[in-house]
């Protein structure tokens, strides 16, 4: 196992146990069995390691639910994707359950920086969908339907977190989507309008942007052994520094590396930066 893989797994079962801040860098050595030397090697701090957690797990949500909005078609797609969301918060419960506890006592400035990015994310896939599935028929009120669907996943996901309601995929996806055609085929008086989403809308964020897409890009490079993927990261690096190929090319490539497990938040990240 990669020692960095190592640090982030055996401190998830740490934090999960005495929280981020009880959790000092020698307890998180000692239970690695590795010196402090070792871990600043991989993490300049705890906060850093923290930070990298965030990412990782958050990377997958989003880049999960992103694979399956823009794949699935149009009849099943409100009922796969609250399938994905659940299943993939699922998967990423403990590390879930630790953050809600966590930020309901911590101020961190960069953790909170890093949850609203993610959050964005989010915004703009149910954005997405919902304009893809329901079209004209929701033009006014699609962003108090894209909050609505948003609570829908926060409440009912505390209620698999804090209160241990057995987690049925297929009834809960079922039954989300039949509220979300009522909400979406009976509201008439939106609250949220174009303007007050352009007064509380965020610029790109440093993860957005060319350079930090570059930079995630050349870490898989150089982290991947020679194959199909690897050679079209190398490709989709240089139509990044250098434009040459056609969109219809730069889809393809994207393509080719969004199956790979180490790839799907670069996929995401070039599939919005291209507007695919």
């Amino acid at each position: 196992m990669i020692k960095k893989q190592l640090i982030m797994e055996k401190a998830l079962e740490l934090f999960a146990k005495q929280g981020f801040e009880a959790t000092t860098v020698q307890q998180i050595t000692e239970y690695c069995g590795i010196s402090k030397g070792a871990f600043y090697l991989s993490f300049k701090s705890k906060d850093e390691l923290i930070l990298a957690l965030i990412d990782h797990h958050m990377m997958q949500f989003t880049s999960d639910i992103d694979y399956i909005v823009r794949k699935t078609n149009n009849e099943n797609l409100l009922y796969e994707f609250y399938y994905a969301a659940f299943h993939s918060f699922h998967q990423h419960s403990d590390f879930a359950k630790i953050l809600m506890k966590e930020q309901t006592q911590t101020f961190n400035e960069e953790l909170i920086k890093k949850m609203h990015y993610y959050d964005r994310q989010t915004e703009k896939i149910i954005l997405s969908m919902i304009e893809r599935f329901y079209g004209e028929e929701i033009k006014q009120t699609k962003y108090d339907l894209m909050y609505c669907i948003k609570g829908f996943i926060n409440t009912y996901s505390h209620l698999f977190l804090f209160y241990n309601v057995p987690l049925n995929l297929n009834l809960l996806s079922e039954s989300l989507v039949e509220k979300t055609n009522l909400l979406a085929r009976h509201t008439k008086l939106p609250f949220i309008s174009e303007e007050l989403i352009q007064v509380i809308k965020q610029p790109m964020t440093e993860e957005d942007s060319k350079e930090k897409i570059l930079e995630n890009i050349q870490k898989k490079i150089e982290e991947m052994e020679e194959s199909i993927e690897k050679e079209s990261l190398q490709l989709l690096k240089q139509q990044l520094l250098e434009p040459t190929l056609s969109p219809a090319i730069v889809k393809g490539l994207i393509e080719n590396i969004q199956n790979h497990p180490h790839c799907k938040w670069t996929s995401y990240l070039l599939q919005s930066y291209y507007g695919f």
